[in-house]
């Protein structure tokens, strides 16, 4: 089993129009709404997938009950930590020619004793539940202190349980100086977060703060896992034209997947993790078949398994699914 964390969940609302105009009115063709945030996409795929979850998140209002509600109906095992804000909305607008359009609120304010709650239900977890991993994944609501991410990595770590994050900005910085077993930002958060001129540099910072590996989504460049010796790298599946939205997402839990499924599982039974190239095959694939679908939180196994068997040396920087842009946050 593995907990994924959702610092700031969303109901997610897809919009397919026609041809998407600015400033006129368009009829919306269909419309569709989902559980998300990052780490509820990320935990959707895991479960489409075979692979358990246990998802923590903090919802408030109407919008958070219906997240509850909608996570139920999934059968998605979650803990929910109450909050007095409500759980923001996320838009996207969709057609089949333009790059989606998202529209992202920002979030509650989640006050520190509601993050003290998310924290002890993490430990529960953590204590009671036996998870082969911990991902946390997604943007932090407005005004708060990215030194909850670190307190999660810290509990998993102090366990010997590994952790992945895909955060950004300062919530990145806290999970290298934590000691993440994996930081996995996308070049341009990567770039962000450090303010390092290059990829390569950007990661040793995160390296030399205490991640044990950096994965950096490339988006139609491919994805590639930084060690402070070494770096290895694949390059995007070809010929994946659809809808982005959500890809990385998905390519973080094809990452989690691949290691979850080594006979000593994620930890290596207390080795360093190695994020090798079947590792970063298996997550492009899941990031090409979640471009297929028509929303985010969503792949199709046989389609995985078909990219899977994709030569690895065939790419197209103008079909391969870009990484997370446009995605909710």
């Amino acid at each position: 089993m593995i907990i994924v964390v959702t610092p700031n969940p969303a109901v997610d609302v897809t919009y397919r129009v026609a041809e998407q105009r600015i400033g006129a009115t368009q009829r919306v063709l269909d419309v569709a709404r989902r559980p998300g945030g990052k780490g509820l996409n990320v935990g959707r795929v895991l479960a489409a997938t075979g692979t358990g979850t246990h998802a923590v998140l903090p919802l408030g209002g109407p919008s958070g009950r219906w997240v509850a509600d909608a996570l139920d109906a999934l059968r998605l095992p979650h803990s929910d930590v109450a909050v007095t804000g409500e759980t923001r909305t996320t838009v996207t607008v969709v057609d089949d020619r333009e790059h989606p359009t998202m529209f992202g609120e920002p979030g509650p304010r989640v006050t520190p004793d509601e993050w003290d709650a998310v924290t002890a239900s993490v430990e529960r977890l953590l204590d009671n539940a036996e998870p082969s991993a911990l991902v946390v994944s997604g943007s932090l609501p407005s005004d708060t202190d990215p030194a909850v991410v670190g307190a999660w990595v810290a509990a998993a770590r102090a366990r010997g349980v590994p952790g992945l994050v895909d955060c950004s900005g300062d919530a990145l910085l806290a999970a290298a100086d934590a000691g993440a077993t994996i930081c996995k930002p996308n070049r341009g958060e990567l770039l962000e977060a450090t303010g390092a001129a290059d990829e390569r540099a950007g990661a040793l910072q995160l390296l030399d703060r205490g991640a044990a590996v950096v994965v950096v989504s490339r988006g139609a460049d491919g994805i590639a896992a930084h060690t402070v010796d070494d770096v290895v790298e694949v390059p995007a599946i070809a010929g994946v034209t659809g809808n982005p939205t959500g890809a990385g997402d998905a390519a973080t839990a094809g990452l989690i997947t691949a290691l979850a499924a080594r006979p000593a599982g994620v930890s290596g039974a207390g080795a360093p993790v190695v994020v090798d190239e079947t590792a970063l095959r298996t997550a492009a694939a899941f990031g090409a078949a979640a471009v297929l679908r028509p929303v985010a939180g969503e792949v199709d196994p046989d389609d995985v398994r078909r990219f899977l068997t994709t030569t690895e040396t065939d790419t197209d920087t103008d079909t391969a699914p870009h990484d997370r842009t446009g995605s909710p946050a």
